[in-house]
């Protein structure tokens, strides 16, 4: 029986996928409450919607938010064993440059936890509306790791000081301080109505071909940017961090419950 429900949950899809104001806004849900993890199955099922609905004449924007209290704990990290972590980064960083790239603005409602993966996730759309007391990190150092695509994405967006904050300690702040460093848009107790607001009041009324061009004209340099480092931190990540004892170490340990014991090699 238990074999039974695992399969069941496997197949129910992660993203809820809609849209609404008159077809003008695509509405994409993370559902997998509460940890609403960005596994490899996530990834791809964001980057087929954002694929599927590209041509869509009239369409304005992209809402992502998510079910349950929390928009993600981030990344499987059974995902991130040597084994099969050449496959999930590639896996993310097609979704990432899916979401860099997608030639319309892209909001995101943050509530709880934004971790990880999570807040890559995040951080590759265009404007982050957040509770006030959400709390967005890149934990990954701790688990001797690092945020690769958080690398490219956080300098771009929040300067190269205070994305050294982040991804070196791996500390976490708050929807508030997360604004006051740039990388929110701005806070409201539900972040979600905040960007239908943000969309009702400021982009509804434009006209798509127009906005599309604009979009790509704002990203062009950062596009290319984001593309390039990318593949270069991935390789960083797989041939030179994955080779090491301490990450598998601490990615271990993390699974097991346990604090890590690092040998610094």
């Amino acid at each position: 029986m238990a074999k039974a429900t695992s399969k069941t949950a496997i197949a129910t899809p992660p993203v809820k996928i809609w849209t609404e104001r008159k077809a003008r806004l695509l509405r994409l849900r993370l559902d997998r409450p509460k940890a609403n993890l960005v596994d490899m199955a996530t990834a791809q099922a964001i980057q087929d919607a954002l694929g599927a609905h590209l041509g869509d004449p009239g369409l304005l924007a992209v809402l992502i938010d998510h079910a349950g209290p929390h928009f993600s704990y981030g990344a499987s990290i059974p995902e991130h064993l040597p084994e099969r972590c050449a496959a999930m980064l590639e896996g993310m960083h097609r979704m990432i440059l899916a979401m860099v790239e997608f030639p319309l603005p892209i909001l995101v409602a943050v509530r709880g936890l934004c971790l990880g993966g999570g807040l890559e996730l995040a951080s590759a759309g265009h404007l982050i509306f957040a509770a006030p007391d959400a709390e967005l990190g890149q934990p990954e150092i701790k688990l001797a790791v690092f945020a690769p695509a958080a690398s490219c994405l956080l300098p771009e967006r929040i300067g190269q000081a205070r994305a050294d904050d982040l991804l070196l300690s791996g500390r976490t702040v708050s929807g508030t301080e997360a604004q006051a460093l740039g990388l929110v848009t701005a806070t409201a107790d539900d972040p979600e109505a905040a960007a239908l607001a943000y969309f009702d009041q400021n982009l509804a009324g434009l006209s798509a071909p127009a906005l599309r061009c604009a979009v790509q004209a704002a990203r062009l340099g950062y596009c290319q940017r984001v593309r390039e480092k990318l593949a270069r931190v991935e390789k960083l990540y797989l041939d030179d961090l994955m080779a090491k004892h301490d990450p598998v170490e601490g990615l271990t340990a993390f699974m097991e419950k346990r604090p890590p014991v690092w040998k610094h090699r």
